[in-house]
């Protein structure tokens, strides 16, 4: 058994020299993917297509691996199972043929379409009537369309080589990775950044991720876990990095000198100033953002433009125009949809009024406030690993965080203090009562700088309204030795 790879079309309509490059690409990718489940498949080919043999005696399962490797490789257009044959005669080409496609056909519509290459006393449309006959003939109840067609019997004729093609799956398209370059995805482990990354993937591009951790281990576990899955399906033929900036610090010092109405826009404009260093460093030569205009108030035309000031490398968005129920659908067809829908949700920086026509004048006077030694302080602590590695490196789960989730329980506990990390627009809103237990107001923002300075020999239990920041604080203290951190959550 072998398979016959069709390309992308847009690839067979590029210049000579172009298209030589795709393919010599798209040729070793297939062999750097396949060979980490079959050490001897071999790939050859060139200029129509390209042809994959895989070891003989493979188990059932890894030719189903690699058939499903192939699909979602980029620059492939088809991926054909194939058997190859002496051309003899159109009966003993019928001969081999109703085995194959008798039991495919019965009860439904069909075609025979035959591609033929080569001198022959016949043309195409001959050997297509005699086999469709054949086949009515032992399939009475099947009949032909060839308009549409539930059924295609599809055969290539080349000389006096017959291939025929006894199973059709549609692959991914686009173009073969790495040969347009590379870019840096900012992901966040959503719907929208995980499938920007995806489509700048088919479209050729090697894609490496940048993550801007705001919320501390189990942030960054929950992006990991997409952005190794993106890769594995997508993208395993090319080594690419995970790059993880801790911004808790940039957002801690926006939350206190930033006013309201810019946090986003002023949020956005720091994570871009670090992505041109991390991406200048890396030789990278583009950024990629998930932004859709319209979607949150810092996507407006006026506020994309002015967050793109401060870039100094193109920003490039391919969702720009997508709806967002679209964005969830291909999150869907790409398997990162649950990724996404169990993704903690973190928002340390939600303008209570948000300006969706920002002034660049404000933004400028406002980020004059801004202390840029924190942001160089972020990016110079910026964390890289290969993607591939990502499994290896562990993180701490939710699992390590002590949960007291009653009242009833609360009051149980000796030596304990409970801490509202909440906003305090949030806390005056709606404030938290707790009896016979001393509270604390200490906001997430200056939690970590005041953690340290606490009595080490109490329990400490933080508050939120969800649940989720509280969590992720606890853990980012616990990761720097502060274990005494718990979290209070209400039923």
């Amino acid at each position: 058994m072998k398979y016959l790879i069709k390309l992308f079309p847009e690839i067979t309509i590029k210049s000579r020299t172009v298209r030589q490059q795709m393919v010599r690409g798209l040729r070793t990718n297939i062999r750097n993917t396949l060979r980490r489940y079959d050490s001897g498949v071999r790939v050859g080919g060139g200029w129509d297509a390209l042809y994959v043999t895989p070891s003989a005696d493979l188990p059932a399962d890894t030719l189903a691996t690699l058939e499903d490797v192939m699909t979602r490789t980029s620059g492939i257009h088809e991926v054909l199972t194939v058997e190859d044959c002496q051309f003899q005669s159109f009966a003993q080409t019928a001969e081999r043929l109703l085995p194959m496609w008798l039991p495919q056909i019965e009860n439904k519509r069909f075609c025979v379409r035959v591609k033929r290459r080569g001198q022959h006393d016949f043309n195409s449309e001959d050997l297509e009537r005699y086999l469709g006959s054949v086949l009515l003939r032992d399939a009475p109840h099947a009949r032909v369309d060839l308009k549409h067609p539930d059924v295609v019997v599809a055969l290539e004729l080349k000389g006096s080589r017959l291939t025929l093609i006894t199973q059709r799956r549609p692959g991914l398209g686009g173009y073969p990775l790495g040969t347009q370059g590379a870019v840096l995805a900012l992901v966040s482990g959503g719907f929208d950044s995980s499938v920007a990354a995806y489509r700048m993937i088919r479209r050729g591009l090697k894609t490496h991720f940048l993550f801007f951790n705001l919320g501390g281990p189990a942030h960054e576990a929950g992006v990991r876990e997409v952005t190794y899955h993106l890769w594995q399906r997508y993208s395993a033929s090319h080594r690419v990095n995970f790059i993880s900036v801790p911004f808790d610090g940039v957002v801690n010092e926006i939350l206190t000198k930033i006013p309201d109405g810019l946090m986003g826009v002023v949020l956005k404009r720091m994570m871009l100033r670090a992505a041109s260093r991390v991406a200048a460093k890396g030789r990278i030569p583009a950024l990629v953002t998930g932004d859709a205009i319209a979607q949150v108030s810092s996507q407006s035309l006026t506020n994309l433009g002015l967050i793109d000031d401060v870039a100094k490398r193109p920003v490039l968005r391919p969702l720009v125009a997508t709806d967002k129920q679209d964005i969830i659908n291909e999150a869907r067809h790409i398997d990162t949809a649950h990724f996404a829908e169990n993704m903690p949700e973190y928002c340390g920086v939600i303008s209570k009024r948000p300006n969706t026509q920002a002034r660049r004048d404000d933004v400028e006077a406002a980020e004059a406030e801004f202390d840029f030694a924190v942001l160089d302080r972020a990016v110079d602590s910026a964390d890289v690993s290969r993607v591939d590695d990502l499994p290896k490196r562990s993180l701490p789960t939710l699992d390590e965080v002590k949960v007291i989730d009653s009242p009833q329980a609360l009051a149980a506990q000796e030596n304990c203090s409970v801490i509202d990390i909440r906003h305090p627009d949030e806390r005056d809103a709606t404030p938290l009562e707790v009896a016979n237990v001393e509270l604390l107001e200490i906001p997430f923002y200056e939690l970590q700088d005041k953690a340290r300075s606490l009595p080490g020999d109490r329990q400490y239990l933080l508050y939120c309204q969800q649940g989720v920041m509280s969590h992720m604080q606890a853990l980012h203290l616990a990761d720097q030795g502060l274990t005494n951190f718990g979290v209070y959550q209400e039923d």
